[in-house]
């Protein structure tokens, strides 16, 4: 059985959140959050919400212990862009993206 939990619109790039995100991957729920909650940066405190989330879920609606979870997958999928200027030299704008991101954590009962 999989359960899963999703952040939309988180404002942080997709590719700062990944670099933690595989981390976690393929390890026991309560390792992982452990993992996550060290961690000093703010991708790992988003992902520390979202696996607190999806364990929530797994205890509250499939009546499943976090003792037996595994963090099956933990995706990170672009979101929508900020497009925004900045002032350049000679009158001249330089352009900003401020990109936002989607996390999916999937947990699973078994280790596959």
């Amino acid at each position: 059985m999989e359960i899963q939990a999703l952040t939309r619109n988180a404002r942080m790039s997709p590719k700062k959140v990944r670099e933690v995100a595989n981390e976690i991957q393929g390890r026991p729920a309560s390792e992982a959050l452990d993992m996550v909650t060290l961690i000093p940066r703010k991708s790992a405190r988003l992902l520390a919400k979202t696996l607190k989330s999806a364990i929530a879920n797994a205890e509250n609606n499939h009546n499943l212990s976090a003792d037996k979870l595994f963090v099956h997958r933990a995706l990170v999928e672009n979101g929508p862009v900020l497009k925004r200027f900045k002032a350049g030299a000679k009158g001249s704008a330089k352009p900003r993206v401020k990109r936002m991101s989607h996390l999916r954590i999937v947990l699973s009962d078994s280790k596959a």
